[in-house]
């Protein structure tokens, strides 16, 4: 029990940003299905060939910013939780602005512009 007990009170914050960034994550993922749907590429591709997809550069970026959050997610949580610990109202603050980072980013990318992920 004396784990519990330096667990700060603000802690809170911190596992909120963790349920954001959870929930931005399903968001990613129905645009991805969405697109499937559109852009005609079915399971179990990954990836669409453009020489058997007109639009497999438009799905590919859809694809790619989700799958990049994917990649990034594990460090992102550790890094968050672990810094929480100590500094949890500063660690929510910059997860949540990196959160929202992770949202515009998506929109970008979702463009079919991968340069787009740069800006804001």
């Amino acid at each position: 029990m004396v784990a519990i007990e330096k667990i700060p009170d603000e802690y809170g914050c911190v596992v909120l940003v963790l349920v954001l960034y959870c929930f931005l994550n399903f968001y990613m993922a129905f645009q991805v299905g969405a697109a499937r749907k559109k852009y005609k590429v079915f399971y179990p591709t990954l990836y669409a060939l453009e020489s058997e997809n007109k639009d497999a550069k438009l799905f590919n970026c859809v694809q790619r910013g989700h799958q990049n959050s994917l990649e990034m997610m594990p460090m992102f949580f550790l890094m968050l939780s672990l810094g929480g610990l100590q500094h949890p109202i500063i660690a929510s603050a910059l997860g949540f602005l990196y959160t929202v980072g992770r949202f515009f980013y998506f929109k970008g990318y979702s463009t079919g512009n991968p340069q787009n992920r740069l800006k804001l």
